[in-house]
């Protein structure tokens, strides 16, 4: 049966994680897996998160399935966490559903579209997350791809994207990072999503918000605002949550899909088929991360502290973004690279070339994807004096 499938290649990121762990270097840099590290080079588990999770470990009395569509009080919790002052009057024409992680909130949002209008278009801006790309055709859609980035003058190109939107007919979908885009740190400014989010409702496309950093670019309100303003402005929406960055529970897959619908009885319509789609997906979601994110949100305690650390680790990313900057000028006299510290998250692009990322690897065991985005969040104050020297040489322009 599978003497027709050859061996494929590492997957471009999960396979340098494995040569960085291979690498006996005592000098090696991981800046490709995008996971938050603290300033000794560790993915901490989060106070607010540990406490919770021993609350809910002496609580828990049973192992029993979640409901298809997730914990009820996660589902609430995490919905006003997104979606704010609107929670209350949009929660009725919201279908909430938990997902594994926001790669199965993604993937879920395509399967149910696709049982909704199959063949439908997704617009995707370039560059993207590698990923967005295999888990909607996975689901169904049929994808168009735009400009969004100049690597040039390190902003988003705003005329191609705007253009892009006007020749979309009605109907189709619209892939928009709400906050620190992955890869290239760089978000429109809200006039520009104000001009993003006009033509959008004039032209009646249906956004999908993909929000994997909530808080990690600014407060989680401000990172939220652009799905908030969406919400006034059209009847439909999807909107892909995680919850591994901000509450820093990767590998405990927790997530959530949002559908906003035209009325309340399309919303539980819409229901009844993502719990359909979840189904013959997964059939349950896991329960452990998403029970600990609703002991934290329900507890205004527990809340309260989470976001005094949330707001911690973004405040780290920042410093490392204005220490790098401050590294590179200091290595290449004449270069501005405050670009650096206008980007918001844990991701920059730096455009250096393939042949450059690739001797940095093997010469000096920094490691990042060929495409050159670097999560900042591996650096720390040992590594980034030699980082930004060695990088300062290859980035391009004056």
């Amino acid at each position: 049966m599978f003497a027709t499938l050859e061996q494929l290649p590492p997957d471009p990121i999960l396979g340098l994680s494995a040569a960085f762990r291979e690498d006996p270097s005592p000098g090696k840099v991981d800046l490709s897996v995008g996971v938050y590290k603290d300033r000794a080079g560790n993915t901490p588990i989060m106070g607010a998160v540990r406490e919770a999770e021993q609350a809910l470990l002496a609580s828990q009395a049973t192992k029993v399935y979640l409901p298809a569509a997730g914990s009820p009080g996660f589902r609430e919790a995490i919905y006003a966490l997104v979606m704010g002052r609107q929670a209350t009057d949009l929660r009725p024409r919201t279908a909430v559903l938990q997902a594994a992680g926001g790669c199965g909130a993604l993937r879920l949002g395509a399967e149910l579209v696709q049982r909704a209008q199959p063949g439908a278009t997704i617009l995707l801006g370039e560059p993207t997350w590698p990923n967005h790309g295999p888990l909607l055709s996975g689901g169904g859609l049929q994808l168009a791809r735009h400009p969004y980035y100049d690597g040039a003058t390190r902003s988003v190109v705003m005329q191609p994207v705007l253009d892009a939107l006007a020749g979309a007919g009605p109907g189709t979908l619209v892939l928009l990072q709400a906050s620190c885009h992955n890869p290239t740190g760089v978000d429109p400014s809200r006039e520009q999503w104000e001009r993003i989010l006009e033509i959008v409702a004039a032209r009646e496309l249906v956004p999908f918000f993909d929000i994997a950093y909530q808080g990690l670019g600014d407060d989680p309100d401000a990172d939220a605002w652009p799905i908030r303003e969406a919400a006034r402005r059209v009847p439909e929406m999807l909107v892909a949550v995680s919850s591994s960055k901000n509450f820093g529970l990767y590998r405990e897959r927790t997530g959530a899909l949002l559908v906003l619908a035209a009325d309340p009885g399309r919303a539980a319509a819409i229901e009844s088929h993502a719990n359909k789609a979840a189904r013959a997906l997964y059939s349950m979601p896991p329960a452990h991360g998403a029970l600990i994110v609703e002991k934290i949100l329900t507890d205004p305690q527990r809340e309260a502290a989470w976001r005094t650390e949330l707001a911690g680790m973004c405040a780290h990313l920042g410093k490392l973004r204005s220490k790098l900057a401050e590294g590179i000028m200091a290595a290449r006299p004449g270069y501005d690279a405050t670009w650096i510290t206008r980007q918001r998250g844990m991701f920059s692009l730096l455009g250096i070339a393939r042949e450059d990322v690739t001797m940095l690897r093997e010469r000096h065991h920094i490691y990042m994807g060929l495409d050159s985005r670097v999560n900042l969040a591996g650096l720390n104050e040992d590594n980034l004096p030699r980082v930004a020297a060695l990088l300062a040489p290859l980035l391009p322009g004056a």
